[in-house]
């Protein structure tokens, strides 16, 4: 699963919890077959960040619990909390945890960040 976000310039250049905005993909837009396979207990999935050649992978996990039912927002958490939003739980990084050069390229309205979600189950 591939999608590209960008930041928008409403966005505080301060925030630490928001990667980017304006993502062509929500957690109710992607695949079924993805959403089944991240919601088997133990699956592994990786989320692959690139921007201006700068890349960062996130690790998580699968959940029963994952909805995928969210119409604009995805997000990836260090706890096991699951909402509507959530794609993965148990992460080990957090949008604070990132490579600092993604970050400042993402302060940028014009960069686009490419997002690659893979499951491993």
């Amino acid at each position: 699963m591939t999608f590209e976000v960008t930041r928008d310039s409403k966005l505080s250049k301060r925030g630490n919890c928001v990667i980017g905005v304006s993502a062509n993909k929500a957690a109710n837009d992607l695949d079924f077959g993805f959403k089944e396979a991240c919601r088997r207990e133990g699956a592994r999935i990786m989320v692959r960040l690139e921007a201006e050649g700068i890349i960062e992978t996130i690790h998580g996990l699968g959940s029963c619990g994952l909805s995928f039912s969210h119409p604009k927002e995805i997000v990836g958490r260090k706890s096991m909390y699951a909402s509507d939003r959530t794609i993965m739980v148990s992460c080990d990084k957090a949008a604070f945890d990132l490579d600092r050069q993604l970050i400042s390229a993402m302060k940028s309205s014009n960069t686009k960040l490419n997002v690659q979600i893979i499951v491993d189950v």
